[in-house]
């Protein structure tokens, strides 16, 4: 066959065929043009699913008389102009493509009256020819668009169709994600000549009564709202708390400068914030809003407009993942600091709605989480994964995993190796992990009875005693220190140690770990330029004392820009560069405000118990990534350990009482 130009009427239906997949997405394209007249009413009827009838009225400004038989030829349109306007385009449509590729499948009918225009018109365009016939009308001002047997002449395509109320499940979706996107108009739906859905126009005060309306009681009560501004850069909208209520997964709402997406950055940046925060079975529930220059986002690049690219991904990608993860760890915190006693739940309720802060906030219906007493605050804390074994991550190069992969792995080994049971009735010292020395086992008071005598010689004795095994097992083999077999009462790991055993704390280790991250290794730490810089408002004494310790600050890799009323933080250490620097950099200045002199060790004491998570449970898998990590900080520890990190236990007495 030579090589020729399509015919007009084929190509508009090969275009139909990216625009309209079924009834719904010819109600998105319609009611996205009725959104860019400037309609504030927009009402929906259709019939079997929208196969049969669909009928879209708005009060948009109209369509005059001369333009309606243009309106229907394809790359027609009055949204764009030039290729300046191709850059930056404000509005949902601009390709002109839907009406044409509608009329080419389907009897359309487009009846208009602008109010310039004393009566109205109307346009009727049918199948392939698309002849356009005009003539006059009644109809008040604004456009009506019917659209009759959808696929009439395409029954190739009509067969695809599914049943009634799964196409109408599919129209109701894209209704309820144009209602999210516009709170100020009003949308009635219409099914078989019965009323289905009625969203009426709300302002900003009253917006969570059509997020209800849309999303849910559940959803509301659960939710938070989150506004997040960097430049030109803004994210808000409501995100969903993780608790022990099911959200269904549908509830995924994102847009980006008013157009309703489901881009993959973006999701990525989601979910990669809620992480650690869900189980297996859960999933994020969220209604986001992203605005930012128009310029600086490309919306042509997917035939049905669900995807964009942004010219910065990497800074947008962050800037969500920031501000969601920055929104949860902070109610995260609130919960920790909520009042433990039911007596004081209404006035903490109170507190916390007067508070100004924009993560707080005081949902329509009850707000499950301004009640201390709620199993809600232990469903909301971080949660370990229980995947199953993936042996794809066991025995994989950890350069080659991500820092979620290394996460689940590390989970997963910890699913290899069982932990030693506790027994509250005979432990071995009355342990107080909450304070921030240990105790020493060599002047502990043993619990009863006794079934590790601690040895009375000295270390050094003990450790000339003694040579480390090294052999391998099936149990998990250390360099120098030994094996360690098992985790004893959550805060400690038992160890071989030659023939005898070493109990090793594991607070201390990891205090260890941080302490060495944060010693300057020549003049000052490596410091990390932030992505998104971080701005603070401060009182007087804060910004006093922040200048005073400027030079101190500089030494640990912390670059802070001074203002007038706030500092601006640029640049951090690696050791707080995923840390919750909000949180964080706002104690660090109440820290400094209370110290005229302050030195290096004991700045770096501060952000040690600042970086210790206390509320860490520890696995066998955990204990062996962490001693790992002291004898390569430390290489000399097993010859010369603190005695708040490992000490032995002398197993001789106890051995001599049992009979061979």
């Amino acid at each position: 066959m030579p090589i020729h130009i399509l015919p007009p009427q084929l190509a508009n239906q090969i275009a139909a065929g990216e625009v309209v997949e079924r009834p719904a997405s010819v109600i998105k394209e319609l009611i996205e043009n009725s959104l860019d007249a400037g309609a504030d009413r927009i009402d929906i009827d259709i019939e079997k699913g929208g196969a049969k009838v669909i009928r879209i009225r708005d009060n948009g400004c109209g369509i005059s008389k001369d333009e309606l038989e243009l309106a229907l030829t394809r790359h027609a349109t009055s949204k764009i102009s030039s290729l300046d306007d191709l850059e930056s385009i404000v509005s949902l449509g601009f390709r002109g493509e839907a009406l044409a590729s509608v009329s080419s499948v389907s009897r359309l009918t487009l009846t208009s009256r602008p109010l310039h225009q004393q009566e109205a018109w109307q346009a009727y365009a049918e199948g392939r020819d698309m002849q356009v016939t005009i003539k006059p009308t009644a109809h008040p001002h604004g456009t009506t668009v019917e659209v009759l047997d959808l696929f009439f002449n395409t029954p190739a395509r009509r067969k695809f169709l599914r049943t009634e109320k799964t196409e109408f499940n599919h129209i109701d979706e894209v209704i309820r994600r144009i209602a999210l996107a516009r709170f100020d108009v009003t949308i009635n739906l219409k099914h078989n000549d019965k009323i289905v859905r009625q969203y009426r126009a709300v302002n900003n005060e009253h917006q969570e009564k059509r997020l209800s309306a849309v999303c849910g009681a559940k959803f509301v009560q659960q939710a938070i709202s989150v506004d997040w501004q960097y430049n030109d850069l803004h994210l808000h909208g409501w995100l969903h708390l993780p608790s022990n209520i099911n959200i269904s997964s549908d509830l995924q709402y994102i847009y980006v400068n008013g157009r309703m997406m489901r881009d993959r950055l973006l999701t990525h940046a989601i979910r990669q914030a809620y992480y650690e925060y869900l189980n297996n079975d859960s999933v994020p529930a969220y209604v986001l809003y992203l605005t930012l220059d128009p310029r600086q986002v490309d919306v042509n690049v997917h035939p049905a407009k669900h995807e964009v690219r942004f010219h910065q991904s990497r800074l947008v990608h962050d800037f969500v993942y920031q501000a969601i993860i920055t929104a949860l760890r902070q109610v995260e915190q609130s919960l920790d600091n909520a009042p433990t006693s039911t007596a004081h739940t209404e006035d903490y309720a109170q507190q916390e709605q007067s508070t100004p802060l924009c993560l707080t906030r005081t949902a329509s219906g009850l707000n499950h989480f301004h009640t201390a007493s709620s199993s809600n605050h232990a469903d909301y804390k971080r949660t370990k994964k229980n995947n199953g074994i993936n042996k794809k991550l066991i025995g994989a190069d950890i350069h080659r995993l991500s820092p979620l992969q290394i996460a689940e792995a590390r989970t997963q080994y910890a699913q290899l190796y069982t932990t030693l049971p506790t027994n509250d009735d005979a432990s071995i010292i009355k342990m107080s992990p909450e304070s921030h020395s240990f105790v020493d086992l060599n002047n502990a008071t043993l619990g009863n009875p006794v079934l590790f005598p601690i040895q009375n010689k000295p270390l050094s004795e003990k450790l000339a005693d003694t040579t480390v095994n090294t052999r391998q097992s099936d149990n998990i083999t250390l360099k120098k220190i030994g094996r360690l077999l098992a985790i004893w009462q959550q805060y400690y790991a038992l160890a071989e140690w030659g023939k005898s055993l070493a109990i090793i704390s594991l607070p201390y280790a990891e205090r260890m770990v941080k302490r060495y991250q944060l010693s300057p290794t020549e003049s000052t730490l490596c410091s990390q330029p932030l992505l998104i810089p971080l701005s603070l408002a401060v009182n007087t004494n804060e910004l006093e004392y922040c200048l005073k310790h400027n030079k101190l600050l500089a030494q640990f890799g912390i670059s802070i820009s001074l203002g007038r009323d706030k500092i601006t933080v640029n640049n951090v250490p690696a050791p707080l560069r995923q840390q919750n620097l909000q949180i964080i950099i706002t104690q660090l200045l109440s820290f400094l405000s209370v110290n005229d002199e302050l030195t290096h060790i004991q700045l770096t004491d501060w952000f040690v118990e600042q970086l210790v998570n206390r509320e860490q449970q520890w696995t066998l898998a955990h204990a062996v990534q962490l001693i790992g990590e002291v004898e390569r900080l430390y290489p000399d520890i097993a010859m010369q350990p603190p005695s708040g990190f490992l000490q032995l236990i002398d197993l001789s007495e106890s051995l001599s009482i049992l009979q061979l």
